[in-house]
């Protein structure tokens, strides 16, 4: 059997229109009937890069009984001029996290996926220590099982005062060695949830690793720490219209 928390997570490649951009992580999240993809802002636009793709891909299984099976669904990001992924922000600002609602009837009924829902989300933010062991999803630099279509997943730790905003930013810091690639990838963290089919907590989303500017290049190593957006706007995001 394959783990479930494997089959929420997708790999993402950006096109503006048949040229491929850039390569990403998301994942699903279900709220009653509605499906969305989950992923980070950037990935679906970065003014100060230029990166304006146009449409997304997104790889699944198309056979729960074989895995090397795949289909891929292309995700226009624009209707009539308009974008349609939702994105946050409040009083530190803009967050890395954004969300596109997927038409389900567009994926085939017996696709076995997996979809985090707001029981997963973490109830109390003070239940979470520092040093709390989590995972990191995705696929970084791209990298996966190409036979199965499936993540790989990094070790890692809460390396920030879970619960309080780090430096103001509505996100909090993981250490573990990450690649571009994870960019919208979920950090997660075993429990048992009501839904015990999935017995993970998401705890953030996985944004991008942080540095200082004063480094130096030669003598100094990255510090090796990443920023995760917390994922309770999610709910902001999935709220109905």
């Amino acid at each position: 059997m394959i783990e479930p928390l494997l089959l929420t997570t997708v790999r993402i490649c950006t096109f503006d229109g048949d040229r491929l951009l850039t390569g990403a992580s998301g994942f699903f999240f279900a709220r009653d009937a509605r499906l969305f993809l989950v992923t980070s802002r950037h990935v679906v636009i970065d003014t100060p890069s230029s990166h304006v793709p146009s449409r997304v891909e997104i790889e699944f299984h198309a056979d729960p009984q074989n895995l090397a099976a795949s289909s891929v669904l292309s995700i226009p990001l624009y209707r009539d001029g308009k974008a349609v992924w939702r994105q946050g922000a409040d009083a530190g600002g803009d967050i890395d996290v954004a969300v596109v609602e997927l038409d389900r009837s567009a994926l085939p009924p017996t696709v076995p996926l997996c979809c985090f829902t707001p029981q997963h989300l973490q109830s109390s933010l003070n239940d979470v220590e520092v040093g709390t062991s989590v995972l990191v999803v995705g696929f970084p630099l791209g990298f996966h099982d190409t036979l199965h279509h499936l993540p790989v997943v990094r070790q890692a730790v809460i390396a920030s005062s879970f619960g309080m905003r780090f430096q103001g930013q509505g996100y909090f810091l993981t250490d573990a060695r990450t690649h571009r690639g994870l960019s919208g990838a979920p950090v997660v963290m075993r429990t048992t949830p009501n839904d015990t089919a999935l017995p993970w907590t998401l705890l953030g989303v996985h944004s991008a690793r942080l540095d200082i500017g004063n480094r130096d290049l030669e003598l100094d190593e990255s510090l090796g720490l990443n920023c995760a957006w917390y994922a309770d706007i999610l709910l902001t995001l999935t709220a109905g219209d």
